[in-house]
């Protein structure tokens, strides 16, 4: 059947930023899909609360408080990962964000904060990960949790974007080289009704110019981008790697623009 490709049961999937948002939607959806969950977020509070869930579909949990900018604590998660269930199949990378601030008031440190969030730590946990992957599940695949950020244009975005771009490319080349026996592809993501869009969607006039920017009219949700990860994560997405997948409700443009100063001659 056509469907069992997409069930993971057996498998084993560590979620970073899996307290909330996305983060969570994801990791309920792989555990729906039958895969045990490792789940990754600096707030202890937000993993057991997401645990709880999981539980409740029937699947193991595993709460590991982490912060994606420490190595050390990188580390730790894949240990943990392997102690408690001797093997790992999937790695979804999605802690990251970056607030927007104009380029000209973007500092050195912030800039490579951006970097640090978004981009290091994905290819710091992928390389820790991909050779048990092999050693204890025969290979395994790695989603990239980007955003289109990444291609698109946007005021105030200069670090972020830069940072999901440099993710896309990390996806690119890293699929290359540890393919074929571990995939590596990324999701490119649209405005998701997220604590992050609650400025706009909050906002009468925001959330007017948001849906009308948007081609499917509305802000996507966690379970949206779960889906796309389930199918990429899955054996269903078995001849697909490398590959950046926009889900992003048909977005070609910022459907919300980020005002900042014009650029004047000092007085």
């Amino acid at each position: 059947m056509i469907l069992d490709r997409f069930r993971l049961d057996g498998k084993v999937a560590v979620v970073t930023g899996a307290g909330k948002g996305i983060g969570r939607g994801i990791a309920l959806g792989l555990a729906e899909a039958g895969a045990d969950v490792v789940l990754a977020a600096r707030t202890a509070a937000d993993l057991e609360a997401v645990a709880a869930e999981v539980a409740e579909r029937g699947r193991q949990a595993l709460a590991v408080p982490t912060d994606v900018m420490r190595t050390e604590d990188l580390e730790r998660l894949v240990a943990a990962c392997l102690e408690r269930f001797g093997r790992l199949d999937v790695l979804v990378n999605n802690a990251g964000g970056t607030m927007p601030r104009a380029a000209l008031d973007t500092s050195e440190r912030f800039f490579e904060t951006a970097l640090r969030f978004n981009a290091t730590s994905a290819f710091l946990l992928t390389r820790m990960a991909a050779r048990p992957m092999v050693d204890t599940a025969g290979g395994g695949a790695v989603v990239n949790i980007s955003s289109r950020s990444s291609d698109m244009v946007q005021t105030s975005f200069v670090a972020y974007g830069a940072a999901k771009a440099a993710l896309n490319m990390l996806t690119r080349d890293m699929a290359v080289e540890l393919a074929p026996r571990v995939r590596v592809n990324a999701i490119s993501v649209g405005g998701v009704a997220t604590e992050g869009l609650q400025v706009v969607l909050t906002d009468e006039q925001l959330r007017r110019q948001f849906e009308a920017g948007t081609p499917m009219h509305r802000p996507g949700t966690p379970e949206d981008i779960a889906c796309a990860v389930l199918w990429l994560a899955s054996p269903a997405g078995s001849w697909v790697t490398g590959k950046v997948v926009q889900v992003d409700g048909g977005t070609e443009a910022p459907a919300i623009s980020v005002p900042v100063p014009p650029l004047e001659p000092s007085e």
